[in-house]
């Protein structure tokens, strides 16, 4: 059975979290593991995160973590990137102890164009730190970037290549925004087929761990990563959804909203998602 849910806050604990996504009739969640807007490491309470691991377990549900927003893998300086680095293998304990598939996490980005390749470099070079030093099962989960097209992190052959690059590319998986795939040109609503087939070459499908699926706001091919609603709200149409429904190779992947929610509530567009694609 298909899985859905959203985005839900930590403000009151992670059991809370992991309880209230299960009242609006979700199968999966996502959180921030402490504070989106800093890195700082959070001493966090193990007792509330192993309660909501086993209430996930309970109720069958999937959970995965967001880094906070300044997490950066391509830090620009050597502090940046030692904080960087001690936020994420925090961010890697908590979602461990809450029984999460791991920590998304966004691709780097481009910080010479005259020298694109240093920005990969520095980014496989973060990732190895953070993994030679991480030895539980939570994944790191690289998400696509909403650029316009060829704009660095916006490609399937991208994200697979920084994978197989790293030492513990086994500890590695990937996040797929359709928001984000569908602003960056990468699926533009009518090439299903072909990036399916690529991403099958590619391996990419093997290693995805959960889609975060967003209505677009813009056309295809803007490089705006402007959310809007599934149904009725954005540029990309319920018939280009259901390719990505009815697909096979995402039977079992979780799909979580990171959509408005002062027009329709999550727990509505859950309901919604279920009726129309649940089976």
């Amino acid at each position: 059975m298909m899985k859905f849910g959203s985005h839900v806050s930590i403000r009151n604990g992670y059991l809370s979290a992991a309880k209230h996504a299960f009242s609006m009739n979700a199968s999966a969640f996502q959180y921030f593991p402490k504070n989106p807007r800093s890195l700082s490491a959070k001493n966090f309470n193990k007792e509330d995160a192993a309660l909501c691991s086993e209430y996930c377990k309970v109720h069958s549900m999937t959970s995965v973590s967001h880094s906070p927003y300044p997490t950066s893998l391509t830090p620009q300086d050597s502090f940046k990137r030692n904080q960087v680095v001690k936020s994420l293998l925090n961010d890697l304990e908590i979602s461990e102890a809450c029984g999460s598939l791991g920590t998304v996490v966004h691709f780097g980005k481009l910080l010479d164009v005259h020298e694109p390749l240093a920005s990969y470099q520095l980014m496989i070079d973060v990732l190895d730190e953070v993994l030679n030093e991480w030895t539980g099962s939570a994944k790191i989960l690289l998400e696509n970037m909403a650029g316009k097209p060829g704009s660095i992190g916006t490609t399937l052959e991208e994200l697979t290549q920084v994978r197989n690059l790293c030492g513990d590319s086994e500890k590695i998986g990937f996040c797929l925004d359709t928001c984000h795939a569908f602003a960056s040109g990468l699926w533009n609503g009518g090439n299903w087929q072909e990036l399916e087939k690529k991403g099958r070459e590619l391996g990419f499908w093997d290693n995805l761990g959960v889609i975060h699926l967003n209505n677009s706001n813009y056309d295809t091919g803007s490089g705006k990563d402007r959310h809007a609603n599934i149904f009725g709200q954005g540029y990309i149409r319920e018939e280009q959804f259901s390719q990505f429904m009815r697909a096979d190779i995402l039977k079992k992947v979780p799909f979580i909203l990171e959509t408005p929610k002062d027009v329709v509530s999550h727990e509505e567009e859950i309901l919604a998602l279920y009726k129309k694609w649940g089976d």
